[in-house]
Parts: structure tokens; sequence; C-alpha cells
């Protein structure tokens, strides 16, 4: 009886006050949205950053004659030094594999990656010889670089992550900016659903006055209210789990399938078992602190 009581009080107010119901929801829906956008753009630079500081070799350029390095006393590396260092790195257990490029090797590299213009007046001897690492373990860079910087015959031991790090940094730029616009439109759907619970036990004041006399609980008088809320914020919950669903189903899965792209992206399994759960769990407990919030004026025993 009381579970009949409490849903249909419960619906009664979200037939009177349907317009703003209606605004609970689709306010609700684009701040989930946003959210789960930040929380999914997050979750894609994490992948990023995992792939491609894999496919970051470790690159020891070696001294030349043309080494200005305070690290190449001597000039050039000798024979012996080369050849010490390729059997010291091969018998490094961090190391996965060791390539060894020679100054023409590098400039027909360059030539392939740049345009004539830059590679016409450029010849091998301006460019060093290297050893190209790849490692077990990547996160391992730092450590390996510490141990070769100092070796005899190298000049640099360059972090060839830095490169991508500028790149990084825009995507966290990106992914704060929107937490911070889903962080502003949750704090407009909390104040509108405390509104429209203020609106409806405002209306409904008589009606709790007499459960209050009868000897109702407060729990009992609150719940319709409470539910009221919840349920509009769980529509909009779904609601945007549903777009977000959408946008990666017909946006990022058909960039995924494109010939030639290797890079992994998220996909629709995301969402359906981590963002968008997690996005209703949060409008959910967003609109309960504010139904509470908003009935203690109200609904005062």
């Amino acid at each position: 009886m009381r579970l009949g009581f409490v849903l249909g009080e419960m619906a009664t107010g979200l037939r009177r006050n349907f317009t703003m119901s209606v605004a609970v929801v689709l306010v609700t829906m684009v701040s989930l949205f946003f959210f789960g956008t930040g929380l999914l753009v997050q979750k894609q630079v994490g992948i990023l950053k995992g792939e491609w500081y894999d496919r970051v070799q470790v690159s020891i350029f070696l001294c030349g004659d043309t080494s200005l390095s305070e690290r190449c006393p001597g000039g050039a590396i000798t024979d012996a030094q080369r050849d010490a260092l390729r059997e010291q790195l091969q018998a490094d257990p961090r190391v996965e594999r060791v390539y060894y490029e020679s100054q023409q090797q590098a400039l027909e590299n360059f030539r392939e990656q740049s345009t004539p213009a830059v590679t016409d007046n450029l010849t091998a001897d301006q460019l060093p010889e290297s050893f190209r690492i790849r490692l077990i373990d990547p996160q391992q860079y730092r450590e390996l670089s510490a141990d070769y910087e100092t070796a005899a015959g190298v000049e640099e031991v360059p972090d060839q992550r830095a490169i991508l790090q500028p790149l990084f940094t825009v995507l966290d730029v990106a992914t704060n900016i929107a937490l911070g616009l889903a962080a502003l439109m949750l704090l407009c759907s909390m104040m509108l659903v405390s509104t429209t619970i203020r609106l409806t036990a405002f209306s409904r004041r008589r009606e709790t006055t007499i459960m209050r006399l009868v000897g109702a609980s407060r729990a009992l008088i609150q719940l319709p209210f409470v539910l009221e809320g919840v349920v509009a914020s769980l529509i909009g919950g779904l609601l945007a789990s549903g777009a977000l669903w959408a946008m990666v189903n017909f946006g990022v899965s058909r960039l995924q399938n494109r010939p030639g792209f290797t890079t992994r992206l998220i996909d629709t399994s995301d969402v359906l078992t981590q963002t968008g759960p997690v996005i209703i769990v949060v409008g959910v407990v967003f609109a309960i602190i504010a139904s509470l919030f908003s009935l203690r004026r109200w609904l005062k025993v």
C-alpha cells in the first residue's frame, strides 16, 4: 500500500510539473553528455599515450667528426667504442632489439621524410650515426638513458617522448574543458531539480501537512519528491548514454574502420560498460542530493 501511494504521488508530481520535468531531463542529458565526453576523451588520451609511447624508439646518437658537444672531446667515435657499445646494448636485459643507423642511412631516411628544399644541400657527414633501440618495457626509458648518455663515444640520448608531449598537453586541456563544462552543467541541473522539487512541495504543502499530522514518517513524505528528481535524472542519463553511444558508433568507429588506420580508438563497449553506467549513477546521486537539500525548508517536521 505504501509503495502504491509513493508511486502514485510521484506520478502526480511529474504530471503537475511536466514542463519543468522535461527541462530537468534535457539539462541533465546535456550536462551528463559533456561529462561522459570528458571521460571518453580522457580514456582515449590514455590509449594514445600507451600506444604512441610504445612506438617511440630510444635513439643513441654517436659522436661524429662535426660533433661540437663537450661529450665528444676526442672527435668521432672509434670502431672499438662502437662495437663495445653495441655489445653492451645487445646484452642489456631491458633491450628487445638494437638497430644501427649509419650516416648514409640517416640521410636517406631524412630525405624520405622531408622535402627536397630541405635536403638538397645536406650531406651524410652532417648527420650523426646512431643506435635505435626498442625496449621491452618503454617505461624504462629514463633509466636506460641515464646509463648510456655518459658512455664513451655517445653524443646524446634525446627524449623523443618530449615530441609527443605538446599533443598530449592539448588533449589534456580539451579534456579539462569538457569536464569543466560538465561540472557547470551538472550544477545547473542540480539547481533546476531543486527548484522543481520546491515548487512541487509548495503546491502540495497542504497534503504534506495532513500527512505529518496523521503520523507519516519524514521518509515517507520525502520519498515521492525525491523519486521525481531521480526519475527525471535517470531519463536524462539514459538519453546522454544513448547520445554518447551514437557519437562513438557513427563517428569514432567509422574512423577506426578506415584503411591504413591502425591506432586503437574507444568503441561502443567503453560507453556501455564504463562511461554510460558512471554518468547514470552520477546523475541519480546528484538528483538525490538536490532533492533532499531542497526539501529541508518545506518538509520540516
